[in-house]
Order: structure tokens, then sequence, then C-alpha cells
């Protein structure tokens, strides 16, 4: 007998049809002979719908209460899906993040899981019945309501993996696992069977949205092997695993992009120690991540310019907070920025032992006519920060230049 964690979500439990398709898959795989826990999104579309109530009360909505909203979408979802359980036959029970319980932290919208209680999933498990469990969700030691995010119920199922040491955690999908890109724009993408946590990591990062970044950290830390595959198919997805020997072969393994970035540049900046961290403190404070950081060097007049990326959905928030930053440093340059950018990406854990990657994407890059604003590296990733219009085009020129729609490329051939 072994222990599963599956997660569904959006379209795959979309109406009650789909829910009850669901329910059965679930119990096919119960019946030879494992224990589920399932964890369960909301419907596709009711996060957006309920978004869009909030932004009818408050022009910015309360961050506790937006919690105690969306966290509803979920309670529907697990609550019908017990029921298309018991009318197969079957016994189910639903728990929602505070009951299980699922202890975060208390930052609302973005909370981070600290603890997970197993004693009732296990119990319930030992009795013979399916557990289902609401993902995105959990509670503050005050007793809130929390949410993980976007995409925080695939971290919920890989959590429930690592702390109950299941076997597997699969995550379903529309799509039939993790490509060398996106395939809705390059027609050429392939499917990975076997990816590393690493490359995982990176890919979730940098805006592949197969599975959430906190999930794939937590499979890694735990070691819980991930199976991203496709609700509609019984086609083998991909495995996201350790690092393999066989996965330095692949130079380049994907091409990703993000368009949810923007960029800001704070001009006229005084040159001083201390002055990135008055600058990056408050935003730190506010809870906004930032990404990619470049300084100027000082052109010899006492002043530099900084230019740093944030969250597209924190843009106008973090230059509000930077008239009152931009005083206080002595700033005298003026802010600007832009939200029409792309952040693209080309990763692979056989970058590290190959030399020339970066700057073949450049060339590519340049090739086409695509101009650079930002660059990041890693020991397995490069990123650039191009303008939104071009994101197509770069993704395709790029698959095209490392050969992604091929399995692999041999050392003797590669690109450099």
């Amino acid at each position: 007998m072994g222990l599963i964690v599956q997660k569904f979500g959006g379209t795959s439990v979309g109406d009650p049809e789909k829910i009850k398709q669901v329910a059965q898959q679930v119990l096919k795989k119960k019946e030879e002979g494992n224990q589920m826990v399932i964890v369960l999104s909301a419907m596709s579309g009711e996060t957006n719908r309920l978004t869009d109530f909030a932004l009818q009360m408050q022009e910015i909505p309360d961050r506790r209460e937006m919690d105690v909203l969306l966290s509803s979408g979920e309670q529907v979802t697990i609550s019908l899906f017990a029921m298309a359980v018991k009318a197969y036959g079957d016994d189910c029970i639903s728990y929602l993040g505070d009951q299980v319980k699922i202890l975060t932290d208390n930052s609302h919208t973005k909370a981070r899981i600290e603890c997970i209680d197993t004693e009732r999933i296990t119990s319930d498990l030992g009795k013979g019945k399916v557990v289902v469990v609401a993902g995105f969700q959990g509670v503050d030691s005050d007793g809130n309501i929390t949410t993980l995010g976007r995409g925080g119920s695939d971290t919920t199922a890989v959590a429930l993996a690592a702390v109950l040491q299941a076997d597997a955690c699969e995550i379903f999908t529309d799509v039939e696992g993790v490509y060398t890109t996106d395939p809705n724009i390059c027609n050429k993408a392939r499917k990975i069977d076997r990816i590393s946590y690493d490359e995982m990591l990176e890919l979730a990062s940098l805006g592949a949205k197969v599975l959430d970044i906190r999930s794939v950290t937590f499979a890694k830390q735990y070691k819980v092997p991930i199976h991203v595959r496709s609700t509609f198919t019984d086609t083998e997805g991909t495995w996201v695993v350790e690092e393999e020997e066989e996965m330095e072969g692949r130079i380049v393994s994907g091409v990703t992009y993000n368009r949810n970035e923007a960029r800001i540049t704070i001009s006229g900046v005084p040159d001083q120690p201390g002055i990135a961290a008055k600058i990056f403190t408050p935003i730190s404070d506010a809870d906004i991540i930032v990404d990619m950081i470049i300084q100027n060097q000082d052109t010899g007049n006492g002043l530099t310019d900084m230019t740093f990326t944030v969250l597209r959905s924190d843009y106008q928030r973090t230059m509000q907070l930077l008239d009152s930053i931009t005083k206080e440093t002595g700033a005298n340059g003026g802010i600007h920025g832009s939200d029409s950018i792309t952040k693209i990406s080309i990763i692979g854990v056989g970058m590290r032992n190959h030399s020339g990657i970066a700057s073949t994407m450049f060339s590519v890059l340049f090739n086409e006519g695509i101009n650079i604003s930002m660059i990041s590296t890693s020991e397995i990733k490069v990123s650039c920060i191009i303008e939104e219009k071009y994101t197509e085009l770069a993704i395709r020129a790029l698959h095209d230049a490392f050969e992604l729609d091929k399995d692999n490329v041999p050392e003797e051939e590669s690109i450099t």
C-alpha cells in the first residue's frame, strides 16, 4: 500500500461534472491499494470572480478580508468532491486549512507554511477514507484565515506529501507535463520526461506556470518526487526529481518568460554607503519582492542610477513608496519605469560545464533586433529583460538556437 497526494485545480475542477470525473479517477487509484490525500483548488475563474467583487468594495482591498473571501473558493470544491466520492459508494472527509491545521505566518495573501498537524489526516486514512484538503489556505497563530498566493495549492500538496512522507505527489493540470517552452507560443516545444529540482526551481521562479516555486522548494528539501501530468489523459507526465547524471547532457533544458514584472529606475542617487539599504528596506517592509538590481557606476559627480524589478502587481505601490524614499535619500534625478517588459530566461544544469551559453543568447537576441536592458545570471540560468512586444519572437528564436526540439545536444556539437 502506498500513500499518494494528488492535487487538482483550475480547469480540472471547473464544474460539477469535472469534479465527478476527478472523484472517479481518485477512487480508481485507491482501488489499486493506495491511501489517497487530495488537494483541490477553486473552480476555474472563481478566484478572479471573487477578486472582482472585492475591487467593487475597495480600491485596494484589505488583505486580511481578501484572505477570508478568496479562501471560500476551495471550500466549494472540497465539499462537492467529498459528496461525489460518497455518491460512488466510498467514504471521504473534507478539511479546510484551519481544520487540518496548516499553520502559516501572518503575511496575508502571501502566507508561508510553518507546520502542518497531520493527526486528523492519518487517523482518517487509517479508517480507509479519502481525505480532501483545501489548497491555497491556512491559519495563523491568532486564528486568522490566510492564503498562500497564486499557485498556493501546489505548495499545499507538496507540503502535505512531505510531512506525510508520501510515496509521490501528483500535480494534475491541463497540460501533459513540463515543456521546453510554452507550447502555445512555440509549436516545437517538447515535453521533458525528467527534470531536476534545481532546474524546476529556476523555471518556476522565472515564469513557468506549471508549478509554484514554493512547492518545488518543499519537494527538494524533503526529497518528494513530483509527477506533473494531465487530468485528461493517462500519458506519463514529467517527473521532478533529484539531479541525475544524464541531465547534464542537456546544456539548456528550457526557455521561459515572465510578463509579470516591472522595471523601475531611480536617477541621481547619492553614491554613498547605506543608500541601498535606505531604498530597499522600506520596500521589503511593505512585503514587495525585488528581483533584479543594477547600480550604474558613479561617473564622477557622486551620483548614480539604480534600476530594479518588482512584480507588475506591485508596480504602482512601489512607485508611491519611492516618492518619500527618494526625498529621504536625496535622490534628485527622478523616478521612471515601465510595466511593459518581459524577463526571458534559459535554464539548464548542463550550463555549469559549458562556456559560451550567455553569449549565444545575446547574439540570438541581437540578430532579431531585440534590445536587452538588464541581465542576471546564475550557475544554471541566464535572464534578460526585454520589451514585452518581443516576447514570442525571442522565445522561438532561442528555442531554435539551442535545438530544444531534440532530446539532447551531443557535447561535441554543443553551441559555444
